[in-house]
């Protein structure tokens, strides 16, 4: 049986079959430009599909191409969606849509790596942070723009100063340098301020865990911080699970 799972974000399209054993296999990215895919990108989906899951946080425009791309493949397909309650975990947010399909699954992941309290920090074109307790209760988050955007955003008003380039250090000595630390500095800055305020609303440090394009740049200057790139599409795959289910 052929399964699969596909994760449509704002740069580029993630997709991955899943093992009988329900892990997640090696990962497939598609870049898009925010409003269209590249020509020929559906030679890249698999030929077949038996079962599919999609996560979409991408334009209408691009959700709407993927899914008739994949209708032509699958045999049967769910697009996942938010809920209050799903796996385990119960959201904080009155307002299932209001939270990012992205955070929710990220969720759902961790939840099914252990029933232990986790700090998400997703790292993408947005930077996420997201509490959940051990019993499964999610505390609430924040939104920052993750490094990348930073850059972007400084080089869009102000075309001298580069998008990329540059390394994190403490006091840099040149400009590349220095908007890299700057960037990158605030964002572990923000990252770190959560994890005391989750301390304090648990009652103990949660595991802090990363995920997302981004997320490696960070990861030396959390200690403690583990690593899960692909979180979203472990928590697609509960979601496939549920779904196949019913």
């Amino acid at each position: 049986m052929s399964r699969w799972v596909f994760d449509l974000g704002n740069t580029r399209l993630k997709l991955a079959p899943v093992d009988a054993d329900g892990r997640v296999g090696p990962v497939q990215a598609i870049a898009h430009d925010g409003a269209a895919f590249p020509s020929g990108w559906e030679a890249q989906l698999p030929a077949r599909i038996d079962s599919a899951a999609v996560a979409s946080v991408a334009s209408v425009a691009l959700r709407t191409a993927l899914l008739a791309a994949l209708a032509d493949r699958s045999g049967r397909m769910s697009l996942a969606r938010t809920l209050v309650r799903c796996e385990g975990v119960q959201i904080a947010y009155a307002r299932p849509g209001r939270l990012g399909v992205d955070r929710f699954l990220a969720l759902l992941g961790a939840r099914a790596r252990a029933h232990d309290p986790w700090l998400l920090v997703g790292v993408g074109t947005a930077l996420t942070i997201d509490l959940l307790d051990a019993a499964g209760r999610h505390r609430g988050g924040r939104i920052a723009p993750s490094p990348a955007l930073m850059r972007q955003a400084l080089h869009g008003r102000a075309a001298q100063l580069p998008a990329t380039g540059g390394r994190y250090v403490d006091f840099a000595t040149d400009t590349d340098d220095a908007l890299a630390s700057g960037c990158e500095g605030a964002a572990i800055a923000l990252v770190e301020s959560s994890r005391s305020a989750a301390a304090r609303v648990l009652g103990q440090a949660p595991t802090l865990l990363l995920h997302g394009g981004g997320a490696a740049s960070l990861l030396a200057h959390l200690p403690g911080a583990g690593l899960a790139p692909e979180l979203v599409l472990e928590g697609l795959v509960r979601w496939l699970g549920m779904e196949e289910s019913r």
